[in-house]
């Protein structure tokens, strides 16, 4: 089963493929999305990642979280599971 990784202070010019190749290096990568806001068609500034290998996702955790990625300190962790909240729709 993937492994399931947070990216969090993307700048938000990055896009899925810039996403993909900066965790590739660690291992193979099944997915790799940045989230988009639905209203601008946006960054969030914000992405997921994928990745086949347990092992290889905490080396890349490990290597990619605090470091620098276009003067931003990149936030890299586990995801966690979303809680089942209520959405609010303005």
């Amino acid at each position: 089963m993937p492994k399931k990784i947070y990216v969090g202070n993307l700048s938000y010019s990055v896009d899925d493929q810039e996403l993909e190749n900066l965790f590739s290096a660690h291992g193979t990568v099944t997915s790799a999305r940045v989230i988009i806001d639905r209203y601008d068609n946006r960054s969030k500034g914000f992405g997921f990642v994928e990745m086949e290998d347990d092992a290889a996702a905490l080396a890349a955790i490990e290597a990619l979280n605090g470091s620098d990625q276009g003067g931003r300190e990149l936030k890299v962790s586990e995801a966690r599971e979303r809680n089942d909240r209520p959405r609010r729709d303005y």
